[in-house]
């Protein structure tokens, strides 16, 4: 498969402070790819490079194979895009607006636009000025999805959804991604990227720190576990197991933390008896914490 988005040492400065530090990354054709992290991490920087609304200070970034700098009217033809801060002409009527926005791209067919609307619960014949926040970002999703464009660049798209809308969001990326189309998006909502994302990267004060299948990046944390055992738990040879962190035992029951495989644990618990196991797998928000945690030295580590 192709590479669609291809970022090599990729780096901004802002003064004093690095938006983003040496990025590497890939994205590649019919893939849905989740870019996490929170406000101030550097997921807006990295999706205005793509776009040539600002220009790197080190490194290069690829689309379809082409530098944004070089070749930004044609690439922008390729990609549907939601900005963070989606803002259009407000004495407009949306489907104004929407036809406008249609007209530019070369035509759109209306029945397009109706339908995407439809699904959307959006009123077309609204004035923007008047909508809610949530409605404003459904006309946002509309221009984005309406041309059925080859790369999909959507920054926080469900921002102000309500979580019916969000769930026909991840219906149309599910269904964008059906139809070939890549979707590179950027989102502080694990449930969302964790429902229809192929690959999940976390970017932390400017620095990609995991890019892999939500599924390997699970493999890797560590699962809080619960035994009750009908008799006394074999805190000894627990305790010696590969992976066990965090062991304590109250009465019948012992709790603790295990990474990587289970393997070991299974193979002990075969030669005693058990009255109850409890295994939580940790979720996509559990993971982004045990990478980003609450450590406050990750901004200073961006400052030069």
């Amino acid at each position: 498969m192709s590479d669609v988005i291809r970022l090599k040492k990729l780096g901004k400065n802002y003064g004093s402070r690095r938006g983003l530090v040496d990025l590497d990354l890939s994205v590649t054709r019919g893939e849905v790819f989740g870019y996490l992290g929170p406000n101030g991490a550097g997921k807006s920087t990295t999706i205005r490079l793509l776009l040539d609304l600002i220009r790197p200070t080190s490194g290069r970034a690829l689309v379809f194979g082409e530098e944004p700098r070089r070749h930004a009217v044609p690439l922008h033809r390729r990609i549907g895009y939601l900005a963070g801060d989606f803002v259009v002409n407000p004495r407009q009527r949306v489907d104004e607006c929407l036809n406008f926005l249609a007209d530019l791209r070369g035509g759109v067919p209306r029945v397009r636009i109706t339908e995407l609307a439809e699904r959307l619960d959006l009123d077309l014949s609204a004035q923007i000025k008047t909508l809610s926040k949530g409605n404003r970002q459904k006309v946002g999703l509309v221009q984005a999805f309406m041309h059925r464009p080859e790369l999909l660049i959507l920054d926080e798209p469900t921002s102000g959804l309500d979580p019916l809308v969000q769930q026909t969001f991840l219906d149309l990326v599910r269904e964008a991604k059906a139809g070939g189309q890549t979707t590179f998006m950027s989102s502080h909502i694990m449930s969302e990227v964790e429902a229809v994302a192929d690959r999940v990267g976390i970017i932390r004060a400017g620095r990609l720190v995991a890019c892999d299948t939500v599924a390997h990046l699970r493999a890797s944390t560590l699962h809080e576990v619960e035994v009750t055992f009908t008799d006394a738990p074999p805190e000894a040879e627990i305790a010696a197991l590969a992976g066990v962190t965090g062991l304590a035992v109250a009465g019948d029951t012992a709790r603790f933390q295990l990474a990587g495989s289970p393997d070991g644990l299974i193979r002990l618990l075969a030669g005693h008896r058990v009255a109850a196991l409890r295994a939580t797998t940790p979720d996509l928000e559990q993971l982004f914490l045990a990478y980003y945690g609450t450590d406050d030295n990750a901004m200073e580590a961006t400052r030069v």
